[in-house]
């Protein structure tokens, strides 16, 4: 048993991707932490961090042990719940990733509804600009916008979800509007850093029509709604998810570029591994999820709701 608890331990480190932030999790000092990950390394005789005074990485031994370790505790996990019984109540700690913007404004709120009806299970929900790894940050589910990451993975669509184009008519007063893609390089263009895109290019397509446009601007970021924020001064032309500008579309605070050019989906989907779902935490979670953005999705509540 010490061995599956040594597994846990290291997929908490390696989710937070820090000693001092996986100390927190555990109510312990980082000492603590660093005594015990030595101790592990110790016990297998492999290192399975490399680490520097400012960040952590996985050796090959590291990546093995974390990713066959999960595999491990997921089918414990599996067992106990068939011996116990189907009938027993969902519960247990269940971990969910989300992007911050979407996580904040949709995921949090829903999860209050969802932990008062399954109160036996323990939630954490990690929210991140940055793409996440389920198995290595040894996740139960991920909210994912855009194509599933990984054949392997199960993916269920939350929410149908278009990607616009549009700025304040503060902006479109002073530049004008493009009038076919191949404008938009005469426009300050406001871009968001985000690992799986090409930066500086969009691409957009009409009917058998595509064009793929490289494009320029002088503010870029890493955080949407700092994006948004600039967009809303007036500061340049912008693509961002249906579900953050239709509030902003519907008051004038924002209006479309280009309407008749579509821009790759993003649909938003609950992404987690075909052993998960045997979890009843992680079927009651999918079920719930999908409940609530039904109205969201294409041939549901009229075929999709307004965000």
């Amino acid at each position: 048993m010490d061995s599956f608890s040594d597994v846990g331990f290291f997929m908490c480190i390696n989710r937070h991707g820090s000693l001092a932030s996986a100390a927190q999790e555990l109510g312990v000092t980082p000492s603590a932490v660093s005594k015990r990950l030595q101790a592990l390394e110790g016990r297998l005789g492999v290192r399975l961090l490399h680490r520097t005074t400012r960040r952590i990485s996985l050796t090959p031994e590291g990546e093995s042990y974390l990713v066959e370790g999960g595999r491990i505790l997921a089918e414990l996990e599996s067992l106990e719940r068939t011996v116990a019984g189907s009938s027993t109540t969902p519960h247990g700690l269940l971990k969910i990733g989300a992007t911050l913007g979407f996580g904040r404004r949709h995921i949090a709120p829903a999860l209050v509804d969802f932990a008062r009806q399954y109160p036996k299970i323990e939630i954490q929900l990690y929210l991140s600009e940055r793409p996440m790894n389920l198995t290595e940050l040894g996740l139960d589910a991920v909210v994912h916008f855009g194509e599933p990451p990984d054949v392997r993975l199960t993916a269920r669509l939350l929410a149908n979800n278009a990607r616009i184009l549009c700025a304040a008519p503060s902006y479109i007063a002073r530049a004008g509007l493009p009038a076919s893609p191949r404008d938009l390089a005469r426009f300050n263009c406001i871009f968001i850093r985000e690992a799986d895109e090409t930066f500086g290019t969009w691409h957009l397509r009409n009917g058998t029509q595509q064009e793929s446009v490289k494009v320029r601007g002088t503010m870029s970021t890493n955080d949407g709604q700092s994006a948004l924020a600039w967009a809303l001064e007036g500061q340049g032309l912008i693509v961002r998810s249906e579900w953050d500008v239709t509030g902003h579309l519907r008051s004038g605070a924002l209006s479309r570029v280009l309407p008749q050019w579509q821009l790759a989906p993003a649909d938003i989907h609950l992404v987690y591994s075909a052993r998960s779902h045997r979890s009843d935490k992680v079927r009651v979670l999918v079920d719930f999820l999908l409940e609530r953005f039904a109205a969201h999705r294409a041939g549901k509540g009229g075929g999709g709701g307004q965000w």
